[in-house]
C-alpha cells in the first residue's frame, strides 16, 4: 500500500467533493473541476477529510492509489485557493504582454512571438518582464509555463532568457582570451 496513499486528504471549508461512479468533481469559490478514477480506487469523503484506498489486495488498481491521492488533493487546492507560477525575463529589450486571448514575447528574435492563453488560465504582466501564470489546474499552469520557458530558456554565459521565479542559472565561463606573444 502507497504511503502517500494512505495520507488523509483535509477538507478545506467552502469546498465540495462529490463521487458520482467513475468520476469525481470538486467544487470550490474558485471553479470546479473533475477527473476520472481507475476502477478499484475508491474515495471515503468525510466532513473534514477525504480518504483513498485501493479496492483488495492484489489488484493492479495499487499502482495508482498515490497517484490519485495526489490528483485529488490538487484538486481541492485548486479548487480552494488555485496554483501560481511567475516567469521572469532577464535581458535588455525583453518584454511580454497579454493581448486579448494571446501573450505577446518581444524575446530578440525577428518575428513576433504570440502565444494563445488556455482556457481556464489567467495571464498577468507586471513591469513588462515579470509574467504570473494563475489557475485552478495545477497541470495546466505547469504546462503553459513550461512553454513560455521553452520559447527563450536561459542561457549560460550571460543568463539572458525566461526563467522561473528563484530559479538559478549555472553560469559558465567565456572564451578565453588570446595571449599576446
Amino acid at each position: 500500500m502507497s504511503r502517500k496513499g494512505r495520507m488523509p486528504v483535509p477538507l478545506p471549508k467552502g469546498v465540495e467533493v462529490i463521487v458520482a461512479g467513475k468520476s469525481v468533481s470538486v467544487k470550490g469559490p474558485k471553479g470546479t473541476l473533475t477527473q476520472e478514477l481507475v476502477s478499484g480506487i475508491i474515495l471515503n469523503i468525510e466532513p473534514t477529510q477525504v480518504l483513498v484506498s485501493v479496492e483488495g489486495d492484489g489488484s493492479d488498481s495499487r499502482r495508482f492509489h498515490g497517484l490519485y491521492r495526489a490528483l485529488i488533493s490538487n484538486m481541492i487546492v485548486g479548487a480552494s485557493t488555485g496554483f501560481e507560477r511567475r516567469l521572469e525575463m532577464v535581458g535588455v529589450g525583453y518584454r511580454a504582454a497579454v493581448q486579448g486571448n494571446l501573450l505577446d514575447l518581444q524575446i530578440g528574435f525577428s518575428h513576433p512571438t504570440k502565444l494563445p492563453i488556455p482556457q481556464g488560465v489567467q495571464v498577468k504582466v507586471d513591469k513588462n518582464t515579470v509574467i504570473t501564470i494563475t489557475g485552478t489546474d495545477k497541470q495546466q499552469v505547469g504546462q503553459f509555463a513550461a512553454e513560455v520557458r521553452a520559447m527563450r530558456p536561459p542561457e549560460p554565459y550571460q543568463g539572458k532568457g525566461i526563467r522561473y521565479e528563484g530559479e538559478y542559472v549555472r553560469r559558465k565561463a567565456g572564451k578565453a582570451a588570446k595571449t599576446a606573444k
